[in-house]
């Protein structure tokens, strides 16, 4: 890959990966409700599974899943289930910050890494990214090293997310105002499903 596709690969993964979609969401709203500290292994799991399904989609699991659509099939539905899923639990969810400390618990590292495999906006970013940037016959490395450009660009970008929600905790302090942020995280959170409902 040339110097200047990689500039363009940088600029697509950033420009991917801080707008808004489910993760960013999702870590908003733990920043919110856990403070930036609780939710980085949320941040984490995001980047490093996302990176890893990435490579491992460069390698040759995209040839294998272009053979058996029903399986990208039951992703995309069982993506939109979970993602329902947490929209509920997140509008049900009635705790203050500090009550949210002691009694619930973020979303981990495994899960949020796992999370990826049944986000739809991680699936298109990730097929893009193959197609547009890598050539047809991509060795190993060149997949790792786009795979690690995702993963460490993921870091600041999603980040941020995670930590304007922890700058936000002060101001929600109030249960109602909680609640109602919550309520529309939740709802955003659906209306991030209506791209891959369309398709």
């Amino acid at each position: 890959m040339s110097h200047e596709l990689w500039i363009a690969a940088s600029l697509f993964a950033t420009v991917s990966l801080i707008t808004p979609g489910p993760n960013n969401t999702m870590v908003l709203t733990s920043g919110v409700n856990f403070g930036l500290q609780r939710t980085l292994p949320h941040l984490l799991g995001i980047c490093l599974g996302f990176g890893l399904m990435q490579v491992l989609v460069g390698l040759g699991l995209h040839g294998l899943l272009g053979q058996y659509p029903i399986a990208l099939e039951l992703l995309r539905y069982v993506g939109g289930a979970y993602m329902l899923w947490l929209a509920w639990k997140l509008a049900r969810s009635r705790t203050a910050p500090g009550e949210a400390l002691h009694r619930a618990r973020p979303l981990g590292f495994w899960g949020a890494a796992a999370f990826q495999w049944v986000n739809p906006k991680a699936w298109v970013m990730c097929m893009t990214a193959m197609s547009a940037y890598l050539p047809v016959d991509a060795t190993a490395v060149q997949v790792l090293l786009l795979g690690s450009l995702f993963t460490l660009l993921g870091i600041p970008c999603v980040g941020s997310w995670a930590a304007f929600g922890s700058g936000m905790r002060q101001f929600l302090q109030d249960p109602l105002k909680l609640r109602i942020f919550n309520n529309a995280m939740a709802l955003l959170l659906v209306a991030s499903l209506v791209p891959m409902l369309m398709n």
